[in-house]
């Protein structure tokens, strides 16, 4: 995990006014852009995992989130006003994050939409607050199709759902892999997990594949007996958390599974892979391919621009979504031409096609998911490798 040298404990903020003189951030009356001649910022909340086992995913979001801000400031901002982030680190907990979300909308009732978190139960927890207070909340990576239908017309993803992904892996791996056979092996207690699995299995056995055996596991509970449950088969399919993903890998070799290990967008943890150049064979459906030989404009924008705001530091996926978040909402701003959270939130449900470095994001009527293309990596030897984008024939409904 990197490390947060502008962290000031649980709770601060991060500006990124560059050209802008310094804003209050008191409250204010409803909806003024200016209070006696100062122009007053659009505020957006960010609720991340800056610590635990989520961060890996959601520093680099943050990250991304940071990047977008800065540069709508450095353009003069949206709709002539400055753009601030308030942050507030879910410390991994589902408590923590629905206490922060309702300390950030108490402390500053002028936000106008909030966003973040990439684990399904963080963003379970942290909702309902936000809600409640007629505040959107767009998840930069939680990847549940179920969760807007909980909260209709207040959440919304910015990634594609955890049956597109699922659907993506398993078509792969039974055209592209030429696989029949597969293990399954997944957190029983994460929803992520849990879901993950259950759509891969069912998108496979569509297709004529067969699941020879199933094992879950439960956090901290040991690894090395669910795994050795488990049949061989043609390639391992694994639904693990961001923390556990490499403890889960190194088990399966250590038990004989030798051969290809397929799993979600968990795996996309910045600088595994490149650290653990004894692992091979891992595959994995993620959001976007940032390396250097994918030549695509606007991917080679934002990894310059990365690059620039966090020198040594190299963007993955997560801080793609990150960035493609803050633009998605910045993008509603401007659409409503307010900063009113109800504006906000009716123009952003009707963005059919916006161009981000993830992808084409747009909602069809009444949903709240995108669809948007799935990419495949491989890590083997510490190198990561585009091997497939693809759009699933069919996804199972969520």
């Amino acid at each position: 995990m990197r490390t947060l040298q502008w962290m000031l404990g649980p709770v601060f903020l991060f500006f990124l006014l560059q050209g802008c003189a310094a804003v209050k951030t008191e409250p204010i009356a409803e909806n003024p852009a200016r209070v006696e001649g100062e122009i007053l910022p659009i505020v957006l909340g960010a609720v991340y995992s800056l610590t635990g086992g989520m961060a890996g995913l959601d520093v680099p979001s943050l990250q991304g989130a940071q990047l977008a801000v800065g540069q709508a400031n450095s353009g003069g901002g949206v709709l002539g006003r400055p753009v601030q982030l308030v942050v507030m680190d879910g410390a991994s907990n589902p408590g923590t994050a629905a206490e922060r979300s309702a300390r950030l909308l108490e402390e500053y009732p002028e936000v106008s939409a909030l966003f973040g978190l990439s684990d399904t139960d963080l963003v379970l927890a942290a909702v309902p607050a936000v809600s409640a207070a007629g505040r959107l909340f767009l998840t930069s990576g939680a990847t549940s199709p179920k969760l807007p239908d909980l909260f209709p017309g207040f959440l919304f993803l910015a990634c594609f759902g955890d049956n597109f992904q699922a659907a993506a892996g398993a078509e792969w791996a039974f055209n592209d892999l030429g696989a029949r056979t597969v293990s399954v092996l997944f957190n029983s207690e994460s929803t992520y997990s849990r879901l993950l699995q259950g759509y891969f299995r069912t998108r496979f056995e569509e297709l004529g594949g067969r699941v020879v055996s199933v094992a879950g596991y439960s956090s901290g509970s040991g690894l090395r007996g669910p795994v050795s449950s488990l049949k061989q088969a043609e390639f391992i399919y694994l639904a693990a958390t961001p923390d556990e993903v490499l403890q889960a890998v190194q088990t399966l070799r250590r038990t004989g599974h030798a051969g290809p290990i397929l799993g979600g967008d968990g795996f996309d943890v910045a600088g595994l892979w490149p650290a653990h150049p004894e692992v091979k064979q891992i595959f994995f459906t993620t959001h976007a391919f940032l390396g250097v030989y994918n030549s695509d404009p606007q991917v080679v924008a934002f990894r310059q621009a990365f690059s620039r705001a966090f020198p040594g530091v190299v963007p993955d996926a997560f801080a793609a979504l990150g960035y493609d978040t803050v633009r998605l909402l910045l993008a509603a701003v401007h659409e409503a031409g307010s900063a009113d959270p109800e504006a906000v939130r009716n123009a952003l449900a009707g963005i059919h096609d916006f161009s981000g470095v993830t992808g084409r994001i747009g909602y069809a009527v009444g949903s709240g998911v995108p669809v948007k293309s799935v990419t495949i990596l491989g890590a083997d030897r510490g190198e990561i490798r585009l091997v497939r984008q693809l759009l699933p024939d069919r996804a199972p409904p969520p």
